[in-house]
């Protein structure tokens, strides 16, 4: 008996078995929404913010004397 996992798009029951072509998700059709907040930025990896220039600025440019 294979596991069943929920679809991270739509949360339907999903068996997780080499016949899910589009495993974890349910369909190609989920699969694009998840890529699409992903690049919409919707989702993120938590890392460390990146400082703004006030705080650590950046070395002087040769060329704006």
């Amino acid at each position: 008996m294979n596991k069943i996992v929920k679809c991270p798009t739509c949360q339907k029951g999903i068996e997780w078995s080499a016949k899910s072509a589009y495993r974890p998700f349910c369909s190609e059709r989920c699969r694009l929404i998840d890529l699409g907040e992903w690049a919409s930025e919707k989702h993120a990896i938590p890392g460390e913010t990146v400082p703004s220039k006030e705080e650590f600025p950046y070395p002087a440019d040769s060329n704006n004397d």
